[in-house]
């Protein structure tokens, strides 16, 4: 009986591999979604899936958000699987985001900033409107100005600095003053979550590389919860900026370092006020984050956690969640967290009798008490 039961979980399994396939295509008299596609037109779910599988690829991301049906975490999983199966040949300097070349950058605390503002491709201006032009493929409602106009409208000062090659970020005004803690730069190598496990306890650039690919929606939360009194942290953004940087690796053949490619990145620079302790005098401290891709709402999230999880370097009392920096990185990968989650549906069966007869002896030893309490009364 068990070899017919196992042989009719694998003609089951087989048959539901094949209803998957049949409904992740769809319609057949529909035209098929093309890679391409996914890359060119659902940029911000593309940028997801490679954060937080750890995985710069745009045209893999894109193939896993196919084979996905659109899931996000399924794709990112799908990637992460990939990535553990290729070689790794050479480490990257750390990137220069100084010489970022720039698609977008603002900053929430100088209005005229260095270098100017540069609004880019953004969400923040729109009215959340549904566009029913996009739904018979006809171009979105657009007001601004043609082509032929902005070619002849003055390069603003970022456009200037961008071109020049090198972007000082804002919080450098601040430090010019000493009122902002000063960089935090490591001698040691930084550690790597995709080659060890991660232990506690665990250094920032652990903490930042667990954030960096942990699920958006989670650390969306964490973070809202540290501005409404669960993180104890007053935050202003600094600087969010995104485009594109080069990778650079130190060939030991050549005794110099050579680009291989450019990817985007996003990078949020988080200013937090700091009253002080005995061994640092007033002044502002960071909250920092970086991910692949354009995903601000990621970077912002990142820098808030990141500060939050500060609070015990800083002398601060550690009482929320945001600060509990075993909590946090714990359960920030939705990768685990889908796996121990969906592990569920997997069968239980011998546990669950176990459960079962558990309770049941419960009951009995309960009824056998209560007969005997109504006998004693009776008495």
């Amino acid at each position: 009986m068990a070899y017919v039961a196992v042989k009719g979980g694998e003609r089951a399994i087989d048959a539901a591999h094949a209803w998957l396939a049949e409904e992740r295509r769809g319609d057949p008299d529909v035209p098929e979604i093309t890679i391409a596609q996914i890359g060119e037109q659902l940029g911000r779910a593309v940028d997801r899936v490679m954060a937080e599988a750890s995985c710069y690829d745009p045209a893999l991301a894109s193939l896993a958000i196919k084979q996905a049906q659109g899931d996000l975490i399924e794709a990112a999983f799908l990637l992460r699987a990939y990535r553990t199966t290729l070689p790794r040949f050479a480490a990257a300097r750390p990137i220069d985001t100084d010489a970022m070349q720039i698609s977008r950058r603002i900053s929430a605390i100088y209005k005229d900033l260095p270098g100017g503002q540069v609004l880019g491709p953004t969400y923040d201006y729109t009215h959340r409107l549904l566009d029913f032009r996009l739904a018979d493929g006809a171009p979105p409602a657009d007001d601004s100005p043609p082509a032929s106009a902005l070619q002849d409208m003055p390069k603003n000062g970022a456009e200037e600095g961008a071109a020049a090659g090198r972007m000082k970020p804002v919080s450098a005004i601040l430090a010019h003053e000493g009122l902002i803690e000063e960089d935090d730069v490591a001698d040691a190598p930084p550690g790597d979550l995709t080659r060890e496990p991660l232990a506690f306890p665990a250094g920032r650039d652990l903490r930042l590389q667990a954030l960096a690919r942990g699920d958006e929606g989670f650390l969306l939360s964490l973070g809202y919860s540290t501005q409404r009194g669960w993180g104890g942290t007053h935050p202003f953004v600094g600087e969010i900026r995104v485009g594109e940087v080069a990778i650079e690796i130190d060939p030991p053949e050549l005794g110099f370092p050579i680009e291989i490619g450019d990817i985007i990145v996003t990078e949020c620079q988080m200013v937090n006020q700091f009253k002080g302790s005995k061994a640092a005098p007033p002044q502002f401290t960071r909250g920092y984050g970086l991910c692949f891709g354009h995903g601000e709402r990621k970077a912002m999230a990142m820098a808030l956690v990141d500060r939050a999880m500060r609070a015990e370097e800083l002398g601060e009392e550690v009482i929320a969640p945001a600060q509990t920096i075993e909590f946090v990185l714990s359960h920030c990968d939705n990768i685990e967290a889908t796996g121990f989650v969906e592990h569920l549906k997997l069968p239980h069966y011998v546990d669950f009798q176990s459960e079962l007869e558990t309770i049941r002896r419960l009951r009995r030893e309960a009824e056998a008490f209560a007969s005997q309490d109504r006998r004693e009364a009776a008495e």
